[in-house]
C-alpha cells in the first residue's frame, strides 16, 4: 500500500527546520542521484554534494552546512541519516499480513497467543507457548514447546524457534534463521564423540532484530542471553552461553564461539571471529575480518583484518614475513656486537 505524506507531516514527526513548501507531497523514499519529483532524498556525507545541484528530488534531508547548495525543498536535521532512517519508516512499503489465524496452520490446544494475531499457512505452535498480542508470524515457521514471547512478534516465513526459549516485545526475525538449536557441547572418550546435553535456553530483550540465516545455540546449561536493541545481521554463528549487551551490533559473515560474553554499545563488523571464553567491554568498535582471541578490557577501534593489496605487493610482504625470525636474530647479534 502507497502511503503519502506531505513535508510538513513527514517534518513534524523526523524533527528539523523545513525550508520550502510543506505541502508537497511524498511519495517514497529515493538517492539523490535516482530521485524524481514526490521523492524525498538525503545528503549525510558532504563529499556528495555536488549531486545536489542535479537531484530532482522534491526536498532533501541535509545540514544546514550543505543547505547552500541545494536547490530544492529542504529540511534541515543535526543527523541527516537518523531522519532518513525515520521517514523511511514512515514511507515504508513493506506489505503487512492481515490479522487472522490461517486453518493451514497448526497450533496446539494449550497454546496462548494474544489479540491481533496473524498467523500464516504452515505454522507450528507446540504445547504450553505463550504469544502476546501483535503477533505476525510467515509461512512455515515453527514455535517449539513452552517458548515464553511477548508482544509485536514478527517473524518472517520459515523460522525455527526451538523449545522454552524467552523472547521480549517488539523482536523481528527473518528467514532461515534458527533460534534455540543445540550448543556444540561434546566430551571425547578416547576418540569417540560423546554428546552433552544442551540445557539452557535462549533468552531475547526487547527490541531485537536478527537477519536471515544466522543461528543463535542455547546454552549449555546457563543461557545464551542477547540484550534489549540489539542487532544482528544475516549469516551469523553465536555459540552457547554467549552474552551480548544492549544496544551491540553484530554484522553479517561473524561468528561467536562459546561463553563470549559481549558488552553494550558493541559493533562487531562484517566476517570477524570472536574466541570463546573472552570478554569485550563496553563501547568497543571491531573492524571487518578481524580476529579477536584475547579479552578487550578498555573502550576504544581494534582491527587485525589484512587490507587487500595489489597481488604482487602481498607476495613480496609475505615473503619478507616469513624472514622475521631471521631478521630479529640478526637485529639481536648487531645489538650484541654494540655493547
Amino acid at each position: 500500500m502507497t502511503k503519502t505524506f506531505t513535508l510538513q507531516e513527514i517534518v513534524a514527526r523526523i524533527g528539523g527546520e523545513l525550508i520550502g513548501n510543506g505541502d508537497i507531497e511524498i511519495l517514497s523514499m529515493a538517492t539523490l542521484e535516482g530521485a524524481a519529483k514526490g521523492q524525498l532524498s538525503f545528503l549525510s556525507n558532504s563529499k556528495y554534494k555536488t549531486a545536489l545541484a542535479k537531484t530532482e528530488a522534491s526536498a532533501v534531508i541535509l545540514r544546514s552546512d550543505d543547505a547552500e547548495f541545494c536547490t530544492t525543498n529542504k529540511i534541515i536535521h543535526s543527523d541527516p541519516y537518523v531522519a532518513f532512517a525515520k521517514a523511511a519508516q514512515l514511507l515504508d512499503t513493506t506489505p503487512v499480513p492481515e490479522n487472522g489465524i490461517s486453518p493451514l496452520a497448526t497450533i496446539h490446544e494449550s497454546a496462548v497467543i494474544g489479540e491481533n494475531a496473524s498467523i500464516a499457512a504452515g505454522v507450528v505452535i507446540e504445547r504450553d507457548v505463550i504469544i502476546g498480542k501483535n503477533a505476525k508470524i510467515g509461512a512455515n515457521t515453527t514455535i517449539g514447546e513452552a517458548c515464553r514471547i511477548g508482544d509485536d512478534l514478527n517473524l518472517r516465513a520459515n523460522v525455527s524457534l526451538y523449545h522454552r526459549l524467552i523472547i521480549g516485545n517488539n523482536v523481528s526475525i527473518h528467514s532461515g534463521t534458527v533460534v534455540g538449536s543445540d550448543g556444540f557441547g561434546y566430551a571425547n572418550d578416547k576418540g569417540v564423540w560423546v554428546k552433552i546435553p544442551q540445557t539452557g535456553s535462549v533468552v531475547i530483550g526487547n527490541d531485537c532484530e536478527i537477519g536471515s540465516n544466522t543461528s543463535i545455540d542455547r546454552g549449555a546449561l546457563d543461557n545464551t542471553i542477547i540484550g534489549n536493541d540489539v542487532i544482528i545481521d544475516n549469516l551469523v554463528q553465536i555459540a552457547h552461553n554467549v552474552t551480548i549487551g544492549d544496544h551491540s551490533c553484530i554484522c553479517g559473515g561473524t561468528g561467536i564461539a562459546g561463553s563470549a560474553n559481549i558488552g553494550k554499545y558493541v559493533v562487531v563488523a562484517g566476517t570477524c571471529v570472536i574466541n570463546g571464553h573472552i570478554d569485550i567491554c563496553d563501547k568497543v568498535q571491531v573492524t571487518g575480518f578481524s580476529m579477536v582471541t584475547k579479552s578487550i578490557t578498555e573502550p576504544g577501534i581494534y582491527s587485525s583484518g589484512m587490507p587487500v593489496q595489489p597481488n604482487r605487493d602481498w607476495q613480496r610482504n609475505t615473503v619478507r614475513l616469513r624472514q622475521i625470525d631471521k631478521l630479529v636474530d640478526r637485529v639481536k647479534a648487531l645489538e650484541g656486537l654494540n655493547k
